[in-house]
């Protein structure tokens, strides 16, 4: 008898579903198409979101501009 509570709790640990394999990844979009859908609501000040993105790809093009600037005139 001491050995079936043990037993029975193995079985049931052993025999119990992974849900983690079973589950589905249902959020497909992106972090930029999220803030876009945002950027485009008419939820109060969501335009600051769109301008924000904006700024950072104003941002991230100048970086990359100084970046290829810097590449091409190095000597290698």
């Amino acid at each position: 008898m001491r050995f079936f509570v043990p037993t029975v709790l193995v079985l049931a640990i052993a025999c119990g579903s992974d849900k983690s394999n079973e589950t589905v990844d249902r959020d497909t979009l992106t972090q930029r198409q999220k803030d876009s859908i945002l950027a485009n609501s008419r939820i109060p000040n969501a335009r600051a979101v769109g301008r924000a993105m904006k700024a950072a790809d104003s941002t991230s093009a100048g970086i990359r501009r100084a970046d290829s600037v810097a590449r091409d005139t190095t000597e290698f």
